[in-house]
C-alpha cells in the first residue's frame, strides 16, 4: 500500500510543473496561481469547521502562516518562473526543498546537524548554482532572475516545514491542511476580483477554459488531494520514507518535459544528480 501511495504522490507532484506550463498558455501567471490556491481551499473547506474545533487556538496563527509559506507564495513563484523556465528544470530545482529545510532549521530553529549534513547542503547549493548559471559558459541574467523565484519558493517550503514542526507538531495533519488551505480562500477571491478576473471578456466568452481547468486540477489534485495522500503515507510509512518522494518528483517532471519536447541536457541531469545526492546527505541521521 505504501508503494502505491508513494508512486501516486510522485506522479501527482511531478506533474505539477507541466500543468503550470499548460495553464500559462491560456491565462497569466497570477491568475493561474490564484485559481490554484482557491481550488485547493475549496476542496479542503468541508474539513475546516471540524479542524477549527479540534485545533488549539494558539496553533491557528502558525497554521495560517503555513498556508502562506507552503502554498500562497510558492504558487506565485512557480507560475511566474515558468514563464521563462522550462517545466523540467523547475521540477529539478524543486528538489532543493529538503536542503533549505535543514539549512533554515540549523540557522533559525536550533537544529543540530552533523558534518555529513553540512556536506550535503554544500552539494545541494553547488547543484543549484550550476542550474541557475546555466551551461552556456556565460550568465544568462534573465534566466537567472526567473530561476530565483523557484529558489524563493523552496526557501518558503523549507521555512514552512520548520514552522509546522516547531509550533504545530501535535495537531492532526489533515486539520492543519484544512485550516491552512481554507484560510487562503478569501485573499485569493479578493485579489481575483481586484484584478478584474471575474469581469474579463476572455473569461466570459470561454477562451480561458483550458487554463482555468489546468489551474483547478493543480489546486484540487496536486495541492489538496496530494496533501491528503502525503499525510496517509507519513502515517503508514513514517516521515523518513515519505521524504524520499523528493527523489521521484524531478524524474516525473523530466519525463513530462521530454514528452512536451523540452530540451533536457546531460548538464541538467548531472546537476540534478548532484542536488539529489546533497539531499540524501543533508537528511542523513
Amino acid at each position: 500500500m505504501k508503494w502505491i501511495l508513494y508512486f501516486l504522490l510522485c506522479l501527482i507532484w511531478g506533474s505539477s510543473f507541466i500543468l503550470m506550463k499548460e495553464g500559462l498558455e491560456a491565462i497569466n501567471p497570477y491568475h493561474l496561481a490564484l485559481i490554484r490556491i482557491l481550488s485547493a481551499g475549496m476542496v479542503m473547506l468541508p474539513l475546516a469547521y471540524q479542524a477549527y474545533r479540534k485545533v488549539p487556538r494558539a496553533m491557528i496563527i502558525p497554521i495560517v502562516l503555513s498556508g502562506f509559506l507552503g502554498t500562497f507564495i510558492p504558487s506565485f513563484c512557480f507560475t511566474v518562473a515558468q514563464t521563462k523556465v522550462d517545466s523540467s528544470l523547475a521540477g529539478i530545482m524543486n528538489s532543493l526543498t529538503p536542503i533549505f529545510t535543514v539549512a533554515i532549521g540549523a540557522l533559525f530553529f536550533q537544529l543540530k546537524i552533523s558534518g555529513i549534513r553540512w556536506i550535503g547542503m554544500f552539494l545541494g547549493f553547488a547543484g543549484m548554482m550550476i542550474l541557475v548559471l546555466g551551461n552556456t559558459g556565460s550568465i544568462n541574467t534573465e534566466h537567472m532572475s526567473y530561476s530565483l523565484f523557484i529558489i524563493l519558493a523552496t526557501i518558503c517550503y523549507g521555512l514552512n516545514v520548520n514552522v509546522i514542526t516547531r509550533f504545530v507538531k501535535d495537531a492532526a495533519p489533515l486539520h492543519v491542511a484544512a485550516i491552512a488551505f481554507s484560510s487562503l480562500i478569501i485573499p485569493a477571491l479578493v485579489i481575483l476580483a481586484a484584478t478584474g478576473f471575474f469581469s474579463s471578456p476572455q473569461l466570459l466568452n470561454g477562451s480561458w477554459n483550458n487554463g482555468i481547468i489546468a489551474a483547478a486540477i493543480l489546486g484540487i489534485v496536486n495541492t489538496g488531494l496530494a496533501s491528503v495522500i502525503f499525510y496517509l503515507l507519513v502515517k503508514k510509512a513514517g516521515p523518513v520514507f515519505s521524504s524520499t518522494v523528493t527523489y521521484g518528483i524531478p524524474i516525473i517532471a523530466i519525463g513530462w518535459g521530454i514528452l512536451d519536447k523540452e530540451v533536457i541536457t546531460v548538464f541538467q541531469v548531472s546537476a540534478m544528480v548532484i542536488i539529489l545526492l546533497g539531499v540524501r546527505l543533508a537528511n542523513k541521521e
